[in-house]
């Protein structure tokens, strides 16, 4: 990522005035790719074709897929450095009720730690080492060098913004850009206590449960599958004051590994789904429950990054 982005772009007069258009091409000349924001900050919403994802997706999503829409659909994915897909029709037509630009910290190569508020900027400058920072509007970006999955809530105030996530061009920032350490990394995963009893942030309105109809391709039992599953969800509803996050993961991790020799499909998104239902039940907020669990699961199936 080059945030400085003195490359020119195309001298084109139609586009110079473009309103944010001018921005989005300097930075995607210096390697950034951007997308349009509409009103309320947030990445324009599916065309038909791409509504619900029943276009397949874009290749460089989590389920990776087909899809190849010229408009910019799928929020960060979407995001590009090419001048002839931003000046394109349907990007004309997004960047004229655009009212910021984006960029995908992951596409430039870099990791955004959003800090929201004064106490978790206190946490930064105690915790992470000092890199490159942008002020926003109310708080800060630190901007590291290298990429990380992207996680939000990972600490109140906190998210991280990266692989797959988007943040908003808010100028080059001022000081030298940090690698992207393991300690970094290190600080930024470390689990939150689980709330006390009532103050449960999240809730789940239905919890998806396992059962054959998922799991056509496992080579267990049901009642195999039910036993080691229920043991899991008590040993997690166990964990009233502290922990919750980390024996979710725990246990994702340890049923996920029992279905590795399995042909599949054997419903591990649904295992995943009642596992985040029990850490939100004690407490854990939603977001890190899932992010815990998601974790658990690919680690055992050897997917994590």
């Amino acid at each position: 990522m080059t945030p400085d982005c003195t490359t020119r772009r195309p001298n084109d007069a139609h586009h110079r005035d473009a309103g944010l258009l001018p921005a989005a091409l300097d930075l995607a000349a210096a390697g950034v790719p951007v997308l349009p924001l509409r009103a309320g900050k947030t990445p324009f919403g599916n065309c038909p074709a791409c509504r619900d994802s029943v276009c397949g997706d874009r290749p460089n999503m989590r389920a990776a897929g087909p899809c190849t829409c010229p408009a910019p659909c799928h929020g960060w994915a979407a995001a590009t450095t090419d001048p002839h897909v931003l000046t394109s029709p349907p990007w004309i037509a997004a960047w004229r009720q655009a009212v910021a630009v984006a960029y995908h910290p992951g596409g430039a190569g870099v990791t955004v730690v959003d800090l929201d508020d004064a106490a978790a900027m206190q946490w930064a400058r105690e915790a992470l080492p000092a890199t490159r920072t942008v002020r926003t509007t109310r708080g800060e970006h630190w901007i590291y060098a290298g990429t990380m999955r992207s996680a939000n809530a990972v600490r109140p105030g906190v998210d991280v913004k990266s692989l797959m996530q988007y943040a908003r061009w808010l100028g080059p920032g001022t000081g030298v850009m940090a690698r992207l350490s393991t300690s970094v990394v290190a600080s930024l995963r470390k689990e939150e206590t689980t709330p006390a009893r009532g103050q449960v942030v999240s809730s789940l309105p239905a919890r998806a449960t396992w059962d054959r109809t998922v799991a056509t391709g496992c080579r267990h039992t049901e009642r195999y599958v039910r036993t080691g599953l229920e043991r899991g969800l008590a040993m997690v509803r166990a964990r009233t004051e502290s922990g919750a996050g980390s024996q979710a993961f725990g246990v994702a991790r340890f049923l996920a590994a029992q279905h590795t020799p399995c042909p599949g499909p054997c419903g591990l998104d649904a295992i995943g789904e009642e596992i985040t239902a029990a850490a939100v039940s004690v407490g854990v907020p939603e977001a890190y429950a899932r992010r815990a669990v998601t974790n658990g699961l690919e680690t055992a199936m050897g997917r994590v990054a």
